[in-house]
C-alpha cells in the first residue's frame, strides 16, 4: 500500500504525451513537438565549453548545499546588471532545477493542512510540491479577462483561514501571461497584510517578446523568487535553478538542502558560470528573437484555424488555445492529433481544473518550417 499522497498527485501528461510522440517516432513515424516546454536549441557553445574544462579540471567532487560561490556571486551580478539590483550572494541558492527550489519553499512553509493560493491554470508541479509536504494548492480560477492571472483582489476573495499565500508566476506556464508591477505590489501588500508568503515563479525571464516582465525583488526583499537554467539559458538537461529567498530564510533552506540533496552538479554549476558571459549572452539573446518570430508567425495562424486565442501572449514559450469550435474534450483531441495527425500538443488538463477540456497548449519550440508544417496538418483535418 502506497502512502495517500501519491495518489492524489495527478500524472504529468505532458511527459505521457512526449513518451507517446517518441514512440510513434521509434516507429518511423514524422512527429512535430509542441508538446514540452524545452527548448530545442542546444546548450549555448561556451556553456559546453566550461563544462568541459571543468571536467577536465577534476570539477567532480560535491559542492555546497547552497552552490559553489562563484555562482552565487554570479547570479548576484546578472541582477545588479539585468535589474538594477544589489542582491546578496547570501540570498541565492542554487538548486537542481526550479523543481529543487520548489520543494525547498514548500518543504520551508508548509505544515499539514496549510494552503497556497494559486492560479488555474498554471503549472501543475507546484501544487502537487504543496501536496507531497500534507499541504494544499488553493486554486483560483483565472480567465482571458484577467490575462489568465491572479490578482489581489482575486487572491483576498479566495483566502481561507489555512492560506499561509500565493505562488504566482511571470511569465506564466501555460499562458506566457505577465504580471505588471502594480500587480506584483498588490499581490505582497496583501500577503504582508495577512502575514502570509508570496512567492514568484521567474523561470521564464528573459523570454519576454516587447517590454520585460519585473522581478518581485524590485519592489520587496521578502518574497521568495524561484528562476532557472533551463529556459532563457538553455540549460535543461543540466538541471540546474536557483532560488532568492529572505535573509531571515537562508539558513534553514540550506539545512533543508543538505539533507534533501546535498549538493548540485558541480561540473554543472561550474559551466553556468559562462551563461553569463556577453558572448553567451548574444546567443541567448538571438535565441529570444527567433521564439518571438515563431510566436508571431503561430499565434495568428492559429487564430486563423479558428482556435480562440484572446490575448497575445507576452512571453514563455506558449500559446494557450481555447478549441470549442472544435471540440469539448481537449484529452481526445490532443489525442487524435497526435495519433493520427503526427501533431504532438499538450491538453488544458495537464494546468488545473478551471474549463481546462476546453484548452490545449502549443510550444513553439521548434522552427518555423516545422510550424508551417503543423499548420498545414490541422488545417487539412480543421478546415
Amino acid at each position: 500500500m502506497f502512502a495517500k499522497r501519491v495518489k492524489e498527485i495527478e500524472p504529468f501528461r505532458v511527459v505521457e504525451v512526449l513518451d507517446r510522440a517518441k514512440a510513434l517516432e521509434a516507429e518511423g513515424r514524422d512527429i512535430i513537438h509542441l508538446e514540452a516546454g524545452e527548448p530545442d536549441f542546444t546548450t549555448a557553445q561556451p556553456i559546453i565549453e566550461a563544462g568541459q574544462a571543468a571536467l577536465g579540471r577534476g570539477e567532480t567532487y560535491y559542492s555546497q548545499a547552497a552552490g559553489i560561490p562563484e555562482l552565487r556571486q554570479a547570479i548576484s551580478n546578472h541582477y545588479k546588471l539585468d535589474y538594477g539590483l544589489s542582491i546578496a550572494p547570501e540570498r541565492i541558492m542554487v538548486t537542481p532545477g526550479a523543481s529543487g527550489a520548489l520543494l525547498l519553499i514548500a518543504g520551508l512553509l508548509t505544515n499539514p493542512g496549510d494552503g497556497m493560493l494559486m492560479a488555474d491554470p498554471g503549472y501543475p508541479c507546484n501544487r502537487h510540491f504543496l501536496r507531497l509536504v500534507e499541504g494544499e494548492g488553493q486554486l483560483v480560477p483565472v480567465g482571458p479577462e484577467d490575462r489568465y492571472q491572479l490578482k489581489a483582489s482575486m487572491a483576498a476573495d479566495h483566502w481561507k483561514p489555512n492560506t499561509i499565500g500565493v505562488m504566482v508566476a511571470s511569465p506564466a506556464n501555460p499562458t506566457g501571461e505577465i504580471l505588471t508591477r502594480e500587480e506584483l505590489s498588490d499581490l505582497y501588500d496583501l500577503c504582508a497584510s495577512k502575514n502570509g508568503h508570496l512567492v514568484v515563479d521567474e523561470i521564464y525571464h528573459g523570454l519576454t517578446y516587447g517590454e520585460g516582465a519585473p522581478s518581485i525583488l524590485e519592489i520587496t526583499d521578502q518574497a521568495f523568487v524561484i528562476n532557472s537554467f533551463s529556459k532563457y539559458f538553455g540549460m535543461t538537461g543540466w538541471r540546474l535553478g536557483w532560488l532568492v529567498a529572505p535573509e531571515h530564510a537562508v539558513a534553514e533552506m540550506e539545512k533543508l538542502a543538505q539533507n534533501l540533496f546535498i549538493s548540485m552538479s558541480t561540473m554543472g554549476q561550474h559551466a553556468a558560470l559562462a551563461a553569463f558571459e556577453p558572448e553567451t549572452r548574444k546567443i541567448l539573446d538571438a535565441r529570444r528573437e527567433e521564439f518571438a518570430a515563431r510566436r508571431d508567425y503561430l499565434l495568428p495562424e492559429l487564430r486563423r484555424l479558428g482556435f480562440d486565442i484572446p490575448n497575445e501572449p507576452a512571453g514563455a514559450l506558449y500559446i494557450y488555445a481555447g478549441i470549442s469550435k472544435f471540440s469539448n474534450d481537449g484529452q481526445q483531441f490532443c489525442m487524435d492529433m497526435l495519433e493520427n495527425h503526427g501533431v504532438a500538443i499538450t491538453p488544458g488538463v495537464d494546468f488545473g481544473h478551471h474549463r481546462s477540456q476546453e484548452y490545449v497548449r502549443f510550444a513553439y519550440t521548434t522552427s518555423i518550417d516545422r510550424l508551417k508544417e503543423a499548420v498545414r496538418r490541422m488545417e487539412a483535418v480543421l478546415c
